[in-house]
């Protein structure tokens, strides 16, 4: 079935906020004691929940409390991101030249989706299409975000193709029954040998592969 929509994750697939994140965060965790550098952090926590993200922490380090931690780093990101944020190498072109529908999936809260685009340069391109797994009840790898994402645009999971950096992203594309581009530099070699699987490692190549799948 040739494809008729694209769904897009946000943090590190639009938008270049996940280094950003990972690098608060890692700060954050410092001033409570815990020693986490910016890379295992953003291993960590790459589109995972971030509830279950801090709960695990929590576990680790008992003198973490979690509502207040994640709180705190709500507001202080929050205003991070709003000093500005790069979209993604080639995201913004390939966005503004796509033909075919397009929406964002995150497993992100909306006010932090609509920030990093609208920093990025991205918000006006998507007309408002824009599901919050917040909002829906369904954060990947749960299925149910990418169902509600293609929803919106009229279509079935099985004409879209989901664009996302992450495993549990990834996992939720397949599940929903979408055709599924894993983005960047991550190792995807779980599921390279999966027929609804594409690996793309710029935007030159997601291009080339929608190009094909539509």
């Amino acid at each position: 079935m040739a494809i008729r929509g694209v769904i897009f994750d946000s943090d590190g697939t639009l938008v270049d906020s996940e280094r950003v994140a990972a690098q608060l965060l890692s700060r954050q965790l410092a001033e409570c004691g815990v020693e986490l550098d910016s890379h295992e952090v953003l291993r960590r926590f790459r589109g995972v929940q971030f509830a279950l993200f801090v709960g695990r922490l929590c576990e680790e380090h008992p003198q973490l409390d979690a509502q207040p931690f994640m709180h705190e780093f709500r507001e202080r990101s929050l205003e991070v991101f709003r000093t500005g944020l790069a979209p993604m190498p080639g995201a913004l072109e390939f966005v503004r030249e796509l033909a075919l529908d397009k929406c964002v999936a995150s497993n992100g809260p909306m006010e932090k989706i609509q920030t990093c685009l609208g920093q990025a340069g991205l918000l006006e391109h998507f007309d408002a299409r824009i599901v919050s797994a917040y909002e829906v009840k369904a954060w990947k790898p749960d299925p149910g975000l990418i169902v509600a994402a293609a929803q919106v645009m009229g279509l079935a999971p099985e004409e879209c193709v989901l664009i996302d950096d992450s495993h549990a992203g990834v996992e939720a594309g397949l599940a929903a029954g979408s055709q599924v581009i894993g983005y960047g530099d991550d190792d995807f070699s779980p599921f390279e040998h999966l027929p609804q699987f594409h690996r793309a490692r710029d935007y030159q190549e997601v291009a080339a592969r929608v190009a094909r799948l539509a």
